[in-house]
């Protein structure tokens, strides 16, 4: 994760409590003083992005927290963009949300200017439902909150119980 995270390409449309330039030892105390601590207190809930044929490369994570309007965190690999990785571990993560932890409503925060990731709530059937000001590592942009509802996100899925469009 070190090694991979630092990248502006993947940090510059995150919240701006992620520290820049990014510290030598930034993955290690992210996830032994933040990550860690929040799932124990069952606050957060984390999970690594890997290739299934290389299951030992980390080329990403996904992450689900108990906050207010803002419940889903991730990034990816460039490299590893558009292969479908992070539609199948979003799908993963809302059947968590909604069948497992039984919440209502999932919330998304992101910058407007971040496509990618907009295209993968449009994707996930989710909708805009506001838009703020807010800052992230590469500064002060409008933010879109996106929202999708257990009914909702129940409804987009096939009889057999599959992720919409599988």
């Amino acid at each position: 994760m070190q090694d991979l995270f630092p990248r502006w390409e993947i940090v510059r449309f995150l919240a701006d409590h992620v520290p820049w330039p990014y510290p030598a030892d930034g993955a290690l105390s992210y996830i032994r003083d933040a990550a860690l601590p929040a799932m124990e207190r069952g606050t957060e809930w984390h999970w690594s992005i890997r290739p299934r044929a290389g299951p030992d490369r980390l080329v990403g994570v996904i992450g689900l927290m108990d906050k207010p309007d803002d419940n889903r965190g991730l990034w990816l690999d460039p490299a590893w963009q558009g292969r479908g990785l992070m539609t199948e571990a979003s799908a993963a993560v809302m059947h968590f949300w909604f069948e497992t932890l039984g919440r209502s409503v999932l919330r998304v925060q992101k910058a407007e200017a971040n496509l990618g990731s907009r295209r993968l709530s449009e994707r996930d059937g989710m909708r805009l439902v506001g838009i703020h000001d807010r800052d992230f590592v590469s500064g002060r942009f409008p933010a879109g909150i996106w929202e999708i509802t257990r009914e909702e996100w129940r409804g987009r899925r096939s009889p057999a119980g599959d992720a919409p469009g599988r």
